[in-house]
């Protein structure tokens, strides 16, 4: 099962550009490894795998293809799921399919 409702007072949020964007097939695949790599690691309290919404707003950003928000207890989990072997296999496997990925990390203000 998916984690989904956020926890936590880290955001890891990740935006990734198909190098094939209008390849269905692609964005099916790197959809998958997603899910699968977010099914298997330790460290990740919630997560979203989201598409853009097509929003039309000049501040909208839709550019993107794929989207991956997770979240964690602290800014040290997320350290350790940066070099979590999970993490280092997604990169391993879908790499290949992206041509561009923009991270924004973030703490939960109280």
């Amino acid at each position: 099962m998916i984690k989904n409702s956020f926890q936590g007072p880290f955001f890891h949020v990740v935006f990734f550009w198909l190098k094939n964007s209008k390849n269905e097939k692609d964005r099916l695949k790197l959809e998958i490894e997603l899910k699968n790599f977010i099914q298997a690691n330790n460290q990740v309290r919630s997560s979203h795998i989201g598409a853009p919404a097509n929003t039309k707003r000049t501040v909208v950003d839709n550019s993107y293809d794929l989207s991956l928000i997770v979240t964690f207890n602290s800014k040290e989990e997320q350290e350790i799921y940066q070099n979590d072997p999970t993490h280092i296999e997604f990169i391993d496997r879908a790499s290949e399919l992206w041509d561009r990925v923009q991270v924004y990390d973030s703490f939960q203000v109280d």
